[in-house]
Formats: C-alpha cells, sequence, structure tokens
C-alpha cells in the first residue's frame, strides 16, 4: 500500500479543522494544524487528542505550508489575502483544498456575500497561480466530524478544474466513515457550493440539527466508474 500524503491544514485550528483532522488521521493521514502561532496550534491539538494517539500535531502556518504535501486552506472568509501571498512559495504546485465558506449574517439569518474573485475558491486560484485547486467540505458540519464515534452519514460535494486532483481530495472524503465524495464539477462551481453552508446552517438553526446533504440517486457504483 501506498504511504499516504501528509497534510497541512493552514489555520486549520478552528471547528472544521479540528474535526476533519480528527477523521482523516483515524484513517491514517499525518495531519499539520497550522496557525499563526506553532504554541497555540500545539495546545488546541493536545486538547483535541485528550490523551488519543493520533497523528496530529500543531505547527505554524508556515510550516504545514512547507511541511504538507498537500494543503488544506481553513482561513477565516476575509483572512486568506493576507496570509496566503507569503506561503505561495511554499505551497507551490501542490494540491490544495479551499475550504473557506464566505458567510455573513443579516437581519434573516446566514447570506453569502459578494466577494470580489466571485468565490474564496476563486481569491486562491489567484493568490496561489501554481495550485492545483479543488474546493470542497462546505456542506458537513464540523460537529459531526468531531463525534468520532458516530458515522458522518453526509455526501461531500468537490469541486475543481484538474481530474486528477479532485478526485485524490474525493479519496479523502471517502477515507472518512459514512462519508461518499461527489464530483460536483469545474471551480466555477465554488461559489455554490461555498453557499451551501449558509443553507446548512439556516436548516441547522431552525431545526436544531446537523443537517447533511445527501445525493439521492447516485448509486456506489455509477459513482466510482464515472
Amino acid at each position: 500500500m501506498a504511504e499516504l500524503p501528509t497534510l497541512g491544514f493552514l489555520a486549520g485550528t478552528g471547528p472544521l479543522g479540528q474535526g476533519l483532522a480528527l477523521r482523516l488521521a483515524l484513517a491514517g493521514y499525518e495531519v499539520l494544524i497550522g496557525s499563526r502561532s506553532a504554541e497555540r496550534a500545539g495546545g488546541i491539538v493536545e486538547e483535541l487528542l485528550d490523551g488519543r494517539d493520533l497523528p496530529i500535531t500543531g505547527v505554524s502556518n508556515a510550516e504545514a505550508a512547507e511541511r504538507g504535501e498537500m494543503v488544506y486552506l481553513m482561513f477565516p472568509w476575509a483572512g486568506q489575502a493576507e496570509a496566503l501571498p507569503p506561503l505561495a512559495g511554499a505551497i507551490g504546485d501542490k494540491i490544495t483544498v479551499s475550504t473557506i465558506s464566505p458567510l455573513a449574517f443579516g437581519e434573516h439569518g446566514p447570506e453569502v456575500p459578494e466577494l470580489p474573485d466571485g468565490s474564496s475558491a476563486a481569491e486562491a486560484r489567484r493568490l496561489l497561480p501554481r495550485a492545483r485547486l479543488v474546493s470542497g467540505f462546505h456542506d458537513v458540519a464540523a460537529g459531526k466530524l468531531k463525534a468520532v464515534e458516530k458515522p458522518v452519514e453526509t455526501d461531500i460535494l468537490i469541486c475543481g478544474d484538474d481530474a486528477e486532483a479532485k478526485a485524490v481530495v474525493i479519496g479523502h472524503a471517502d477515507a472518512i466513515e459514512g462519508v461518499r465524495g461527489i464530483d460536483a464539477g469545474g471551480l466555477q462551481l465554488a461559489r455554490e457550493l461555498e453557499g451551501l453552508t449558509a443553507i446548512l446552517v439556516a436548516v441547522n438553526k431552525r431545526y436544531k440539527v446537523r443537517a447533511g446533504v445527501r445525493m439521492t440517486g447516485l448509486s456506489d457504483e455509477r459513482r466510482l466508474m464515472a
């Protein structure tokens, strides 16, 4: 069996980063959770592990970008424009996954703000022109990921223009118990995927659940043949 790549989670100390790190570490991946402060990241990882022996380490964002063979972007939605340029050299042409969902909260609840590039993924593509960019993991509740004693029971919609990179990231989703990775098309659909987060936040608040997405009518046989 081929050795699994090390994953660098940039700004990965938030709920999604923590939950995804747990799930992928359980699947055998080494995960580097990055933060502006390596000390802060280390403290969060210590709390997250709570005595569990899993390959998750807290490091600086720069170290996560350098050592990670693949990179996940998990910055606050307004933060990557400043944070990414100094890391572009370390990221280079690595497979890079944008998980960022821009959200604003208006009078009637969550909404998707207008972004100059159209989506967080498009902004990342502009800032990281060499990266093999994929967008995904917008439609899964962080709490469901962190509850590792239960299967997640969610399909993860993933889009991108690099077919090989997209297939690798779909494999990450498939490695999580109860999850199917779904090829949702090209990177131009990233805005729509990012917007799913706002819908799920509204549904979850209304019904006090952790809802996810399931693509009906798509068998595993057809999904894996495509």
